[in-house]
């Protein structure tokens, strides 16, 4: 695996606070970064080895001529410096021309810091990064491989990791280097064959997975969606329709997985972290609530927190018994007369009238989601209305019966 480069040192969240410009030599930015140093001398020069990012306030440049400007810039290419960043709005309040012109010429990265960061900060988080990747450039055995994927996951989940540098670099250590190429998902999952579905997925996709085993008895998982594939289209719908395909095998019966929001390739880790956290919300919310569709197929079940947010927003924390006496408020006030005719009467009215509401009231759509002829929905919905006194596909009603459908699946989960 490659050393950090300049472009991910750039990336990096204290970097990002400092407000970097690249002004020149941009096809320079994927060069390796073998130390972030920091010094205001003229004659640094001589002093490095190469393969630094030489961070300055121009102190040293201040009282400088054009001819001694250009000599600094030249002396630093050819001593093999990654790059040059210069802080501006203390010493100096713009670029000089020369610095400009010179990098220029030499094809040397020179970038403006245009926020006041303490160079101790940009130098602890990056050095940190490159001396972690060094001491993890290796092939690691399977099993220690899987104890620092699930640790690295669990930290992100739990928000607790160090830092962006850290997690970019346990990460390119463990080959999954992510960047603006890919979009992120994070992925909970269980079942017997989950690991095989989401090696699956990754292979139809083209992406990469980093997944393991972690508390609880599920697999977390980082999918990556190739923006070629995805282009600005959805990612969370490809990555379902690539693990709905992979489940079709024998090893995805039994399969629940869940996928969190997606999040762009060079995001900062807490948005890694979001996705795991909301897609393991999404997978308890699969196992414990009644889906609102009968299952359609064999395989796995692969949802997302998008799909289930109505679920997500009234289980919050978690049901307590007041939370429950306000949703069965809710049930009885909208579909009270539903539930009275389905207590007398076997049928499905509450299922019929929650799967019509979810797609756009389309009788073709109801109709071939709960396997019945569009003259038996017609029935259903009629029979619905009558009970009820109004229009299901009234606006002004949607969204009620739409949440009290939701919420007495929650109910009847929580039984």
């Amino acid at each position: 695996m490659a050393a950090l480069t300049l472009r991910e040192i750039l990336s990096f969240d204290v970097l990002g606070d400092a407000a970097p410009e690249i002004l020149c030599g941009g096809k320079g930015l994927d060069r390796p970064v073998r130390w972030v140093h920091s010094s205001e001398i003229y004659e640094i020069g001589p002093l490095l080895s190469g393969g630094e990012l030489l961070l300055t306030t121009g102190l040293g440049l201040a009282g400088a001529d054009a001819g001694a400007r250009r000599h600094y810039v030249r002396e630093l290419a050819e001593r093999g410096v990654a790059g040059i960043a210069v802080e501006l709005g203390r010493t100096l309040t713009e670029m000089p021309y020369e610095l400009v012109d010179e990098s220029r010429r030499r094809g040397l990265p020179l970038v403006a810091l245009r926020a006041v960061v303490p160079f101790i900060r940009i130098a602890e988080a990056a050095n940190t990064a490159i001396v972690t990747q060094s001491l993890t450039d290796r092939r690691l055995p399977a099993h220690d491989r899987d104890g620092r994927v699930a640790a690295l996951l669990v930290e992100l989940a739990e928000g607790t990791a160090l830092s962006q540098a850290d997690v970019v670099a346990r990460a390119r250590a463990l080959d999954f280097a992510v960047d603006r190429t890919h979009r992120l998902v994070g992925a909970a999952a269980t079942g017997a064959g989950a690991g095989a579905v989401l090696d699956r997925a990754a292979e139809l996709l083209g992406g990469r997975l980093l997944r393991a085993a972690v508390p609880g008895g599920t697999v977390a998982a980082l999918l990556t969606v190739p923006v070629r594939v995805s282009g600005s289209g959805d990612a969370v719908r490809l990555a379902q329709s690539a693990l709905v395909a992979a489940g079709e095998v024998p090893e995805g019966a039994g399969v629940t997985v869940a996928l969190g929001p997606a999040a762009p390739g060079e995001a900062a880790w807490s948005r890694w972290g979001e996705s795991l956290r909301e897609a393991r919300t999404a997978l308890a919310l699969a196992l414990s609530v009644p889906a609102p569709e009968p299952g359609c197929c064999e395989g796995a079940l692969v949802t997302s927190s998008r799909a289930l947010a109505l679920e997500r927003q009234l289980v919050g924390d978690g049901l307590t018994p007041a939370s429950r006496d306000r949703l069965a408020q809710l049930v009885s006030r909208a579909l009270g007369p539903l539930l009275e005719w389905e207590a007398a009467h076997p049928s499905d009215l509450v299922r019929t009238l929650e799967v019509h509401l979810r797609n756009g009231c389309s009788p073709t759509r109801t109709a071939g989601l709960l396997h019945v002829g569009r003259q038996s929905l017609y029935q259903r919905v009629e029979r619905i209305e009558s009970l009820l006194g109004l229009a299901v596909g009234d606006a002004d009603v949607h969204a009620e019966l739409l949440l009290a459908c939701c919420a007495h699946r929650v109910l009847r989960g929580g039984e």
